[in-house]
């Protein structure tokens, strides 16, 4: 820990920043709420656009082509924008459950995050996962109960059914006035105001709001809507807790707000809980020691790889969270997993696709790095201290695919591609002996989507064919000789990952057994820390 007081420059600009990410089961409404917060902030001028590219009508966040074609989020999108005084960092995650890896990894970047629910549908799968991911770092979350203007669920049953399945409490800060074709707007609780809904786009104004739930003003215009609006709340008073900042930065309760993103009608007040509420850049797990994000020496780490983000330079961008310090352009840097010096030049600032270079920044910001395969997700960068943040885990597949060649003159390329996309996440690749390449990944989309990007970003037509393999397996060795020995026996069934892992590729369950009881010594992992190179 360094002795010397926090530089006061840093200390402001790092409570100025907000960093969180939006999860929610696929068709919630993440993209849209990520367009409109976006909007909000002045960052775009129109949903589904942003300033330069006012011809493209796709999300701003899905700017992949595959992403376009089937109309989902299959990458992760950073966006800074500024807001009331405040620099907010937007990780945008695949919704899509067979991208699970992707949104973990992006997971362990933020500080806060926004879960979007369905009104209509309540809790799903996806959702349940996503938040035991932000449980394991506590992670505060803010929710989001979208599409009110539709024909949805109770409010009191959605809440409660939050509070089983999710395991946290909720506090409720606005709650609906009706709903569907009846839909209103939305109560306030904390500042007793009724703010009205109208369907469009436009921001909402002053006008729109109405002062105090016992206003005659709310009898004239809600005759229907009012009683029961007062009688909820009169429930919600006696039965929901109140809201607990201690609390909801803990983890342990999160604060809902009911609304519709495709309506802007929410967003303003989810910003200004992230504002008030969220928490600014928190100290860092660093291995040695616990980094405080106001140390003036820089530090961070790469939680996500991306090749061919423009398509015409064919290039690879590594994500970095900066934990500690100021970056500056030029920066010397140690890179710790290659115990070498590195430049850091020309960082970039996102929005989706849209880049801008980086001239400063502090943690909690996201940066774009340059990567000609020297950077793995990861790997940690300091200026001289040996920290190793504490990473994501690879897992081991639950499909495996071998890779097949329509055209045999196009190996080359295959191997390029892979091992690019290998790097980046996309999909977990492994070499077989002979120089096979098989594809691991968690869903049958994802080898969907490499196919196809195989095709748009390599010009490389692949067919992706059944593997006769249970599981994956990364391999420790107590000494040389056994590694020799065991590779030597099991030369059909040991392969690498693309970071040159040794991967022991089992094909049944009593196989994997029987070879675990023979080599008792070998170690045999589920998972992989990122950036560690084991054996």
């Amino acid at each position: 820990m360094t002795s010397t007081p926090y530089p006061p420059e840093l200390l402001r600009d790092v409570a100025k920043r907000r960093t969180f990410g939006i999860i929610s089961h696929p068709d919630a409404g993440k993209t849209t709420l990520t367009e409109k917060l976006l909007l909000y902030g002045g960052a775009i001028q129109m949903a589904g656009t942003v300033k330069a590219r006012k011809s493209s009508r796709h999300a701003t966040s899905d700017w992949m082509e595959v992403e376009k074609q089937r109309g989902i989020s299959v990458t992760s999108s950073v966006m800074q924008f500024d807001y009331q005084g405040h620099t907010i960092n937007l990780l945008d995650t695949p919704g899509h459950q067979d991208f699970s890896e992707d949104t973990y990894r992006v997971l362990t970047a933020v500080d806060a995050a926004v879960m979007v629910i369905d009104a209509a549908k309540g809790v799903e799968a996806q959702t349940i996962k996503l938040l035991e991911v932000c449980r394991l770092r506590n992670t505060p979350i803010i929710t989001f109960v979208n599409k009110l203007d539709r024909e949805v669920r109770d409010p009191f049953e959605l809440l409660s059914e939050i509070e089983d399945v999710l395991k946290i409490e909720c506090a409720p800060i606005t709650w609906p006035v009706g709903s569907g074709k009846a839909f209103r707007g939305v109560y306030h609780l904390m500042e007793d105001r009724v703010l009205r809904f109208a369907a469009g786009e436009e921001k909402r104004t002053e006008a729109e709001v109405i002062s105090g739930i016992a206003n005659a003003q709310l009898d004239e215009l809600f005759p229907m809507e009012v009683r029961q609006l007062r009688d909820d709340v009169d429930l919600i008073a006696g039965a929901s807790a109140p809201f607990s900042l201690g609390d909801f930065l803990a983890g342990k309760q999160s604060p809902v707000f009911f609304g519709s993103g495709i309506n802007n009608f929410g967003v303003q007040e989810i910003l200004q809980a992230l504002i008030d509420w969220a928490p600014p850049p928190q100290p860092r797990d660093g291995g040695l020691r616990m980094v405080q994000p106001a140390e003036a020496g820089f530090s961070g780490f790469v939680f996500k790889i991306q090749a061919n983000m423009d398509p015409k330079h064919r290039d690879r961008i590594a994500f970095f969270r900066i934990c500690s310090g100021r970056y500056i352009s030029g920066m010397k840097l140690r890179h710790v997993r290659m115990g070498r010096e590195m430049k850091l030049a020309n960082a970039l600032t996102f929005m989706a696709n849209e880049r801008v270079l980086k001239e400063d920044g502090v943690a909690g910001d996201i940066i774009g790095i340059h990567n000609h395969g020297q950077l793995q997700i990861g790997d940690t960068l300091t200026e001289g201290e040996a920290l190793g943040f504490k990473g994501i885990p690879y897992f081991s597949p639950e499909l495996f695919r071998a890779a097949r060649l329509r055209d045999p003159l196009k190996t080359k390329q295959l191997q390029k591609g892979l091992q690019e996309l290998g790097e980046e996440g996309a999909i977990q690749v492994f070499e077989q002996e002979g120089g096979n390449m098989l594809l691991g990944a968690v869903g049958q989309l994802q080898f969907e989507v490499v196919a196809q990007r195989l095709k748009d970003e390599y010009k490389v037509d692949a067919i992706f064919e059944a593997a006769e393999i249970y599981t994956a397996r990364w391999l420790t060795f107590p000494d040389e000789v056994t590694r020799r020995n065991f590779e030597r026996e099991q030369f059909m069934r040991v392969g690498k990952d693309v970071d040159g892992n040794p991967v022991y590729l089992a094909s049944t369950r009593y196989n994997l057994d029987v070879t675990r009881e023979k080599w008792p010594k070998v170690g045999f992992h589920a998972t992989r820390e990122h950036g560690q190179v084991l054996g």
